[in-house]
């Protein structure tokens, strides 16, 4: 029984995508996700992170019912997202939304920004005539922008300021639970700032609850009370945020940690040890027998079990979770 203060659940999610062969050459399996377990609490922000092509947005999509798991199951509320049909799906649809990373490319640019906004409430049947475009000048406020950009179209915009309609679309629906997908990469710097203070002004508002996909791990720290590391479609380790980043357990953890651009110099040199993993990682078409980091690691030898096993998610001191067996 799931716990009333989880609200959504994955369970040994897995997803794997079969590729098109060509001649001479025979098709391959990619395994993009690999029994993912995690929750989330209710109110709460789970930092998703890891390198390009490690599964993240992958994850992301399952977690919404976008996609359908090769196995594992999704439950929202301590029910399974497969058996979701008729009003129960309109309804999740309503509760979990989406913030996309590209936010030109996510609105339609033959619609006024009032248009995108009266249309998402058309289709959930929320609004009409007048209460409608009350609850689009609201949305816009609710963001911080004037009512007049109802008016106007997306490219009139700045890239800030587009993101923020984003979040006023997927805010039309009174949502409970956000998936931001990237949602301040495509943002200058000093606009990313606005953008994830907005994030967080909202959650605090509106009681609302997070998964942020990113790969910058300042912003993970900054945003997130839950971490969780990916790499090649595991969760390698988890945590809380703060534990997380003081005191990293996994190799691959401690590399990314340590690849973070810093200020502290003392006598000429960096403040910190340089971890480096050998080689690329590979490209997910095989699963393989023993840990995913194996080749790259730098604490493995080559005897160990770890070329033998994959290593399980072990629980931590803290709370946190590593799925090393060097830990």
């Amino acid at each position: 029984m799931t716990p009333p203060d989880i609200l959504l659940e994955a369970d040994e999610l897995t997803r794997s995508f079969r590729t098109a062969g060509s001649i001479g050459r025979p098709h391959t399996v990619v395994h993009a996700v690999r029994g993912v377990s995690l929750s989330v609490g209710a109110g709460e922000t789970l930092g998703l992170v890891g390198e390009s092509g490690c599964g993240k947005s992958t994850l992301g999509r399952l977690m919404l019912g976008l996609d359908r798991p090769t196995s594992g199951s999704v439950r929202y509320r301590g029910k399974d997202l497969s058996g979701f049909t008729g009003p129960e799906l309109r309804a999740f649809r309503r509760k979990a939304q989406f913030v996309f990373q590209d936010p030109f490319a996510s609105l339609n640019p033959r619609l006024t920004v009032g248009g995108a906004l009266l249309e998402v409430l058309a289709v959930h049947r929320l609004a009409r005539g007048q209460a409608a475009n009350a609850r689009v000048d609201e949305l816009l406020e609710l963001v911080g922008l004037p009512s007049a950009a109802r008016r106007r179209y997306p490219h009139e915009f700045s890239g800030g300021q587009r993101q923020r309609i984003g979040i006023a679309r997927a805010l039309a629906v009174e949502p409970e639970f956000l998936l931001a997908d990237e949602p301040v990469s495509a943002l200058d710097v000093s606009v990313q700032a606005q953008v994830l203070n907005l994030l967080a002004e909202l959650q605090d508002r509106l009681g609302l609850t997070y998964v942020l996909i990113a790969h910058d791990l300042a912003v993970v720290q900054l945003m997130s009370d839950r971490v969780a590391v990916m790499y090649l479609g595991q969760v390698v380790e988890t945590g809380q945020a703060d534990m997380l980043f003081e005191n990293p357990r996994h190799p691959y953890t401690k590399a990314l940690i340590a690849a973070v651009p810093r200020a502290e110099v003392v006598e000429g040199r960096a403040n910190r040890e340089r971890l480096i993993l050998r080689g690329d990682p590979s490209s997910g078409t095989t699963a393989g027998s023993g840990c995913a980091l194996y080749e790259r690691c730098f604490h493995v030898r080559r005897d160990s079990e770890c070329q033998e096993a994959v290593p399980p998610l072990r629980a931590l001191e803290g709370g946190q979770q590593a799925r090393c067996f060097k830990v």
